[in-house]
Order: C-alpha cells, then sequence, then structure tokens
C-alpha cells in the first residue's frame, strides 16, 4: 500500500487546500502518514539518532542480552507476552525527567531540548490543520489539551537470532493525541493494521517524520479521525532506533467529543418528521445541523 506523504511546505503555497484535504484523508482513511518538510532541522534529526544510538551501546545493550527475555535465546519457547524492546522514556512538559535517568550525556539532553523544541512546533502546526479540517476553531486541539504533556519514548528494538520467538512491541493502539516518529534509517520492523492487513512502515531516508493518532484524536474528533492498531517485529539482521514524541492532553484535560462534531440528540421523532417533510431531498447534514440547533 502506498502510505501518504504530505509536504507540509505547501499548506503555504497556492496548494494550501490540496494539502489540507491530503492531511484530512489520511486522518480519516489511514490515521497515519509520512510528512515532509516538517521545519524540523534535518542535521539535527540526524545528531539525535546518532547520540541515542550511542547511549544504547554504552548503557543499555549489554544489561538488555543479560536480562531474563534474552535468556529465553537459549529455549525454544514463543514469548509473547514481553517486548523485545530496551527503552527509555524521556518527559519534556510540563517538566523534564532527563535528570533522574542515568547516564545521559549533556549533549544528548541538549540536543533532545532543541530537537523537542521543533518537534513541539509541527505538532502544533498539525493540529491546527486538524482542527480546521474538522470544522472547528483553527486553536481547537490545542485548546482541548490545554497545557498538554509531551514525553519522548526512545527505544531500541535489539537484532534478535530468534525474531520468530518474540513480538518487539506488541499490538497496541496509542492513548494520546499526535504521536511523532523518527525512526531508523535502515532497519524495518513497524507495521499498521489496514484493511485486514499488517502494513510495513518501511525505513525512510529523506528525512520524513512518521505520523500516528491516537486515542484521543478518535475521541475529539467523534470517530471521523482513528487511533490505528500497530506493533513492532524484531529483526534478525539489525537493530531498529524508534524516537516516538508524544503531544498528549494534560493530565486534567476533560476530553470529550466536540459538540460541532456530535449528530443531534435527544429529539422527537415527530419533530423530526415534521421538518423531513418539507427537506426530504435537501442535504442531510443540514438537516441534522438545523434539528441540534432546535434542541432545548
Amino acid at each position: 500500500m502506498a502510505i501518504p506523504v504530505i509536504n507540509l511546505e505547501e499548506l503555504n503555497g497556492e496548494k494550501r487546500n490540496q494539502t489540507m484535504s491530503l492531511v484530512h484523508e489520511a486522518c480519516a482513511k489511514w490515521g497515519f502518514f509520512w510528512v515532509e518538510n516538517h521545519g524540523i532541522n534535518e542535521g539535527l534529526m540526524q545528531k539525535i539518532k546518532s547520540l541515542v544510538k550511542m547511549h544504547y551501546e554504552e548503557n543499555m545493550k549489554d544489561s538488555f542480552y543479560d536480562s531474563d527475555i534474552a535468556k529465553t535465546l537459549k529455549t525454544h519457547n514463543k514469548v509473547f507476552d514481553f517486548d523485545w524492546e530496551s527503552s527509555i522514556f524521556i518527559r519534556h512538559k510540563p517538566d523534564t525527567s532527563t535528570e533522574a535517568i542515568a547516564n545521559l550525556k549533556p549533549e544528548l539532553c541538549k540536543a533532545m531540548e532543541d530537537y523537542i523544541d521543533q518537534v513541539i512546533n509541527l505538532a502544533e502546526k498539525l493540529a491546527e490543520t486538524m482542527s480546521e479540517n474538522l470544522g472547528l476553531d483553527k486553536g481547537y486541539l490545542k485548546k482541548t489539551f490545554s497545557d498538554p504533556y509531551i514525553g519522548t519514548k526512545v527505544a531500541i528494538y535489539p537484532q534478535c537470532p530468534k525474531p520468530e520467538q518474540f513480538i518487539g512491541l506488541r499490538a497496541h493502539t496509542d492513548a494520546g493525541g499526535i504521536i511523532l516518529l523518527l525512526q531508523d534509517d535502515y532497519v524495518s520492523g513497524l507495521e499498521f493494521w489496514k484493511d485486514g492487513e499488517w502494513v510495513p512502515i518501511t525505513p525512510s531516508k529523506y528525512n520524513r517524520i512518521f505520523v500516528n493518532l491516537g486515542d484521543q484524536l478518535e475521541v475529539v474528533s467523534n470517530g471521523i479521525y482513528k487511533s490505528i492498531l500497530h506493533r513492532v517485529l524484531p529483526n534478525k539482521d539489525g537493530s531498529r532506533l524508534s524516537i516516538a514524541t508524544f503531544y498528549n492532553p494534560g493530565a486534567n484535560a476533560i476530553i470529550s467529543p466536540a459538540p460541532k462534531l456530535l449528530y443531534p440528540g435527544q429529539y422527537r421523532f415527530q419533530d423530526y418528521l415534521n421538518y423531513y417533510a418539507d427537506t426530504k431531498f435537501s442535504d442531510k447534514g443540514s438537516r441534522f445541523k438545523t434539528i441540534k440547533e432546535m434542541q432545548v
């Protein structure tokens, strides 16, 4: 399947309307897509990848292969209730957790801070675009998420001699809002569920960012946009890098479907029939909107 690739630079030009439509279709029909010309510095993206790989090699690799899950390689048992994954989670907002994570070098902390500032700008641009596409105020999603919770899961899916025995990361949907993924240039493993089959998200060497939607966007959009099941498979040919930043609602954000997107509710059927008699051949959406406005 040809996963949508959206040039965000065209949101600012003559192709704005066309690009807005592409974003809407990707959110509604796919729940995941690539973006390019996204405003994140490409040199910084490569620096982050390099520093994270170095941190893994120096601080995480040995302990992973000494772990109980890795020791099951010596057996022939399939292990599907644990993840073949080595990861850390860095919280950025409302406050940072970098000082609490062992052995994070200052260079990595500074690069991550610069990267996250640019990722937040991208997340907010996408939130504005999605809000407009849903017919909401431009700032609706940002306001709904209030003071957002932003964190990054830095994961390595280590090279696995027996990938048939393990799941890299079990199938799930993401709980939050907009997820922005900087992933490996070479090693595959990420898959999304689409139309009854698993679709591989192959590595991209074009400095693209992969976007997927979390559960809260499905709720706020009243199901117009979808969060999609995805998983990671281990790879016997190499270790896969994943840097996923989550632009999520704040802990105290109140989440509900946007009222503007809800069907009308709690009306007398006879009232609907009375209005329907004169509007049977008009647009159904306009009829629903009028009925909603008629409600007391």
